[in-house]
């Protein structure tokens, strides 16, 4: 088993990235961590009446380490297709006993739970403008109210990343505004890297 933990600033491309990593390699599944948000009744509201969604406390991290955990206990039971790659090359010779999940999230590298279940761990950044760019041509459920992004999204990644940056080793910052072939073709070599030195 061979896990992959991909974090990002919201709208960061994270997901689309874990979607296509996926189709190249073997044995391949992902974890998402927004789909361990709380309802929204049960997150805080502060006192702009700001929801906040950016921090651990909007999240149940404890049923998501409980999924990867049992992921990689029992990965071949896990719905995972067992087919070839689409572009099975050299590379990937003699890794049909490798499985690699892929867990893309916002927050994974503050939880410390997580800390010890990772291989590989990469941090895509964006800067302010592109980030806020992005996030205003997407819907939300519950919507943006206005102010939200300055007032607490873009704040707690700061937040967070500062803490990541100070406590944390190996992890690959990646440019997030460079193209999703880029950061793919990136990604993956390291990837295909560390499955290599794994057999070895």
């Amino acid at each position: 088993v061979f896990t992959v933990f991909y974090c990002s600033v919201t709208n960061g491309g994270k997901t689309t990235l874990a979607e296509k990593l996926k189709k190249m390699l073997p044995n391949c599944d992902i974890i998402s961590q927004d789909d361990f948000f709380k309802p929204e009744s049960e997150v805080e509201t502060d006192e702009r009446g700001f929801k906040l969604y950016d921090v651990l406390d909007a999240l149940y991290m404890d049923e998501m380490v409980k999924s990867i955990r049992n992921w990689m206990k029992n990965p071949g039971s896990s719905g995972v297709v067992t087919e070839k790659p689409q572009n099975t090359c050299d590379n990937l010779k003699n890794t049909d006993h490798v499985y690699i999940l892929i867990v893309e999230g916002f927050l994974l590298y503050n939880y410390e739970p997580l800390n010890e279940l990772w291989n590989r761990r990469y941090f895509l950044t964006l800067p302010y403008e592109e980030c806020k760019r992005r996030r205003s041509t997407r819907v939300y459920q519950p919507a943006d109210t206005p102010g939200y992004f300055d007032g607490h999204v873009w704040p707690m990644y700061l937040k967070y990343k500062g803490e990541l940056e100070e406590n944390a080793s190996n992890v690959v910052y990646l440019d997030g505004t460079k193209s999703q072939e880029e950061l793919l073709s990136c990604v993956y070599s390291d990837i295909i890297q560390e499955l290599k030195k794994l057999r070895e």
